[in-house]
């Protein structure tokens, strides 16, 4: 008994079909400047992005804990303003002493 599969011109077309097939596949998954790998590469972009924005406002929010703690402790906030920033009040004469060892 002979099936329909074997006629060579149905043959012919199924190989075509896989053929092209084939080819789409190939060019949407690694040529087009849309495939595959383009967005797999911009979706791991788009995750490490997300992650440094994450870590953005959690910095942020540590700098406005901080900023706040500034507003309310004046004490401290002299503080930093001399050591760190070399302030001083108007009419104040400061001395800069060196330790030796």
């Amino acid at each position: 008994m002979k099936t329909e599969f074997l006629n060579p011109i149905h043959w012919k077309k199924s190989v075509l079909v896989v053929i092209l097939s084939t080819f789409v596949l190939i060019w949407f998954g690694f040529v087009d400047s849309y495939s595959l790998l383009t967005r797999v590469g911009m979706n791991n972009q788009k995750n490490d992005l997300k992650q440094k924005i994450e870590e953005l406002n959690a910095s942020t929010e540590v700098l406005k804990t901080k900023i706040e703690h500034l507003h309310q402790d004046t004490q401290l906030l002299e503080k930093i303003a001399r050591e760190e920033y070399g302030m001083r009040k108007p009419g104040e004469t400061v001395y800069k002493i060196r330790r030796t060892e």
